[in-house]
């Protein structure tokens, strides 16, 4: 997984100091997510490997954890997760962040890991793969 690191970074420290909205997308359905924290952590592997021949894991990555409102979502979320599946379905997140060249909008796209769901929300917890802006 490659991605500009600066744009990264940028990702990073403005989600710290702001609190930007994020819109995460599945079957083109757009969910408004909040109290989302972007973190470098690592992964319970020795090295890097391919695991279960699904994916590649390497010994850290790039997280993100969102909080989802809407419990419309749930059903969507096994379409995406690896486990009744074979393959991860890519989530889309977007959001607009203040850069040295002004404002940017940011594709964040992410693997879902794992969700929680509670009466009121669900939190996913995601792995990017991919970061795009324009």
């Amino acid at each position: 997984m490659s991605f500009d690191k600066d744009l990264l970074d940028t990702l990073m420290e403005f989600n710290e100091k702001n609190s930007p909205k994020f819109t995460l997308y599945i079957n083109d359905n757009a969910y408004d997510a909040t109290c989302t924290t972007i973190t470098n952590s690592s992964i319970p592997v020795n090295e890097p490997t391919t695991r279960g021949g699904a994916y590649f894991s390497d010994k850290f990555a790039y997280k993100i954890k969102c909080t989802v409102g809407d419990l419309s979502i749930v059903p969507l979320l096994t379409k995406q997760m690896l486990g009744p599946n074979t393959e991860f379905g890519e989530l889309k997140i977007t959001t607009v962040i203040e850069s040295d060249k002004g404002p940017a909008t940011v594709n964040i796209f992410a693997n879902l890991t794992n969700s929680v769901q509670t009466l009121s929300f669900v939190e996913l917890y995601m792995i990017i793969v991919k970061l795009e802006s324009f």
